[in-house]
């Protein structure tokens, strides 16, 4: 036996250690019947169970209601409770409020008790100091003790402001009447003191300042502003009447040619205001700037009077020298003086302008070019107009200007002599000296002329910001014409034709080693340097320009617009780009022509190129490297020259390859061994002749491929067999994509097809055509797909492999 059963004995069966389940199942159910029986006896005894435990529920369930209503009367009586406890400590709040109202009731009576009586104190003080104060001003003014004065005026009105509220009762009022009439009293006093000090019409000043005028100034201090203005403008006009007397309009002192004396007058009249009358006023009234602005003002005026009255004696050496001196004084007071005086708006004070970072003025490392125009002058000292940093800019020189034409005039006149001897110096020394290694110098001439208007820029800005820098911007475009007309397209060299350089002799001239009318090589480098030229006078213009716009005032910049020569300078490098390209190309022509009479239909065999392709190649390679080491400063102008010849080499080779016919099968295998080797040479020309292989640009690229694509397509639809008809016609709309019949006429016409051949292949060809796309007006203009450059290029090596074969 398991120790289970030792310890607790049990006869279930289901206990016993040696229990089999199937024959414990089949002992309780041996037959079907009895299993049934045994079933519907378990579900009865189940369901009487389950009804047992029910009962039992449902009779535990018979005192919940009454707990519940147990439990819910207690918790009533918790909240009864708890708000009776709120209710006794709200009650508790209110009468410990009411307490301390009740005890700070008497407090706050006493307070303001206590402020009203500190009020009525001050008052009365203040009401005691005002009688008192009223009363020794009086007197003191009567005595003219103005040193006191000085300080109990001053308190007095302090004390009165704080009687501005009780001005209705009659006896403040009227103590506020006598400081009124006190004030007016003391004015007046200290004028008549002044005046009896420094009289108006007096000849003769007191030898110093006494201590009563000192003190009559502090009290002027505490016054209405108008007794002090009033003190300034008589001791400065009597100050500066000896001024207007030595330099009356009808002394020879006053013209312009002795404007130092003015100067040097002024100058010692401050020195000797400073030692006698300097601790007189107080130092925040700027007595010694007064003086000196006061002075420029009458200066101003003195000057305009007298040279308008005298405006035909004034030259521009003498105008020159008296605004020198004049903006050499400005520049002394601004050292001198702060400027504070000048807030009343006699002269503004300009706004700083911002930095500028244009090179054309500025020390600032460039080209060896524009470091000419760089160089500085005894005139161009300053780097910037002095008008930002000096308040006093303009205080006298303003009076110059109405008669600054004559120093524009001066200019004007100044530059066409300038001019004039750029020509002369040109025609004298003749075109520069062909010198490849500089790579197409500048003009010397173009240099000197920025470096002049440098000068005048800078000058005319120290003297005016306004209407003359305009007139001189005129003055500036004028002769920046008439140098890009005289000096630069003047002197390119001119061509024998017209039209495209050659005359009709040269064109009829076809023998091997005729040579044609073209530049020389002194010819080809001055169109070079004067087309470097041109680009450095467009770029420094535009330099110019916005130089310019800086130096003038805000509202003037809209009138400076040097455009206008900017495309002067640009027409004269389009000009000397298309002289190089007609030199170039009127050098071809007579190959193209030689090769447009050659009898193509006689010849029997492809052999290397033809002695008219030598010819062009000849010419591109004795032209192109002298043009583009001239124009090595300006690669991009040489750029525009390979494509502008580009564009005018290709389409009159196409139109000479027309004029070759009739052409036979092996003249147009030789005439495309021809096209691919002018092909080539045109796609190296950037580059020919050069040590330094650069690759083409891709605009230049594409434009010889397109064209020269085209050429080779003509010769292929010439190579191809007319018979059939519509194969060839189908074949010519493939490789051309040309729908023009002008075009087809001239293919048939290099086959040499008769004209009733000709008259069948065109209608043909009309019937052929594909229909314009919709949308397409003009079906003439229709577009089709080309084969690409690198198709074409692969057919090219075919045929050259062919027609190699055959040699």
């Amino acid at each position: 036996f398991p120790p289970s059963l030792q310890v607790f004995p049990s006869q279930d069966p289901l206990d016993r250690a040696d229990f089999n389940a199937v024959e414990y199942i089949n002992t309780l159910f041996p037959t079907e019947q009895v299993s049934s029986a045994r079933s519907t006896s378990l579900s009865i005894l189940f369901s009487r169970r389950l009804d047992d435990n029910i009962r039992t529920v449902v009779r535990g369930q018979t005192n919940v209601g009454q707990d519940g209503r147990q439990a819910l009367e207690e918790a009533q009586k918790a909240i009864q409770q708890l708000f009776g406890k709120i209710k006794d400590i709200k009650d508790k709040a209110e009468k410990s409020e009411q307490m301390v109202k009740e005890i700070t009731r008497d407090i706050k009576q006493l307070d303001h008790a206590k402020r009203h009586l500190t009020t009525s104190i001050t008052t009365l003080n203040h009401l005691h100091m005002l009688a008192g104060g009223v009363d020794s001003l009086e007197a003191m003014t009567r005595r003219r003790q103005y040193g006191e004065v000085a300080n109990l005026l001053q308190g007095v009105v302090n004390v009165l402001e704080h009687f501005n509220k009780y001005m209705g009762i009659p006896q403040i009022r009227q103590l506020s009447e006598r400081v009124k009439a006190a004030q007016n009293e003391l004015g007046q006093q200290i004028l008549a003191d002044f005046e009896e000090a420094f009289p108006s019409q007096g000849t003769k000043r007191p030898g110093g300042p006494s201590n009563v005028l000192r003190d009559a100034c502090l009290v002027a201090n505490v016054l209405d502003p108008r007794i002090k203005q009033e003190i300034i403008k008589k001791f400065i006009k009597q100050h500066l009447s000896e001024y207007l007397v030595l330099f009356q309009e009808n002394q020879d002192v006053a013209w312009l040619d002795k404007i130092d004396r003015r100067y040097a007058w002024i100058k010692r009249q401050l020195v000797d205001y400073e030692e006698k009358y300097g601790r007189m006023f107080p130092q925040e009234w700027c007595m010694t700037e007064r003086i000196a602005v006061e002075f420029c003002h009458v200066t101003r005026a003195e000057l305009a009077k007298i040279m308008r009255t005298r405006a035909k004696e004034i030259e521009v050496k003498l105008l020159l020298f008296a605004i020198q001196r004049t903006t050499n004084f400005e520049g002394l007071l601004a050292k001198r003086f702060s400027g504070c005086t000048l807030a009343d708006g006699t002269v503004k004070k300009p706004e700083v302008p911002p930095p500028s970072t244009n090179p054309f003025l500025e020390d600032e490392t460039g080209t060896e070019t524009d470091e000419i125009v760089m160089e500085k002058s005894d005139t161009d000292k300053p780097k910037k107009p002095k008008v930002p940093d000096n308040p006093f800019h303009g205080i006298v020189s303003k009076c110059f200007e109405p008669h600054l034409y004559v120093y524009i005039e001066s200019q004007d006149k100044n530059l066409g002599e300038l001019i004039d001897r750029f020509v002369a110096d040109f025609k004298a020394q003749g075109p520069p000296k062909p010198n490849v290694d500089e790579g197409g110098a500048v003009l010397p001439s173009c240099a000197d002329l920025f470096v002049y208007y440098k000068k005048c820029m800078v000058q005319c800005s120290q003297l005016s910001t306004g209407e003359p820098m305009i007139a001189l911007t005129t003055i500036f475009q004028k002769y920046l014409r008439e140098y890009a007309w005289k000096i630069l397209s003047g002197n390119l060299p001119k061509t024998t034709s017209s039209s495209g350089g050659l005359t009709i002799t040269s064109l009829l001239k076809e023998k091997e080693g005729s040579e044609v009318a073209k530049f020389t090589l002194e010819e080809l480098c001055l169109i070079c340097s004067i087309l470097s030229t041109a680009e450095y006078c467009l770029a420094t213009t535009q330099q110019l320009e916005e130089k310019l716009k800086e130096k003038v005032d805000a509202s003037l910049v809209e009138r400076i617009n040097l455009t206008g020569e900017m495309d002067t300078f640009s027409i004269v490098i389009s000009n000397s780009i298309q002289l190089l390209v007609q030199d170039l190309d009127a050098a071809c022509d007579p190959a193209l022509t030689a090769m447009s009479k050659m009898q193509w239909q006689n010849v029997e065999h492809v052999g290397d190129q033809s002695p008219y392709v030598t010819s062009v190649i000849l010419h591109i390679k004795q032209n192109v490297p002298i043009i583009r080491d001239n124009l090595a400063s300006t690669r991009k102008y040489f750029t525009q020259f390979c494509i502008k010849f580009a564009n005018s080499f290709i389409p009159k080779f196409i139109n000479h390859l027309f004029k070759c016919k009739p052409i036979s099968m092996v003249g147009a295998e030789q005439l495309l061994l021809d096209t691919h080797s002018l092909k080539m040479v045109l796609l190296d020309l950037p580059s020919i002749g050069s040590q330094v292989v650069r690759k083409a640009p891709a605009s230049y690229t594409k434009i010889v491929v397109k064209g020269m694509t085209r050429a080779e397509m003509i010769l292929k639809v010439v190579m191809a067999p007319h018979e059939p008809p519509v194969v060839f016609v189908d074949n010519y709309i493939k490789l051309l994509a040309d729908c023009s019949t002008d075009t087809f006429q001239k293919i048939l016409d290099m086959k040499g097809l008769k004209r009733s051949e000709q008259s069948s292949m065109l209608d043909l060809f009309r019937q052929r055509l594909p229909a314009p796309p919709s949308g397409v007006e003009n079906a003439g203009s229709l577009s089709l797909s080309a084969p690409t450059p690198e198709q074409e290029s692969s057919r090219i090596r075919k045929l050259e492999k062919l027609i190699k074969k055959r040699l």
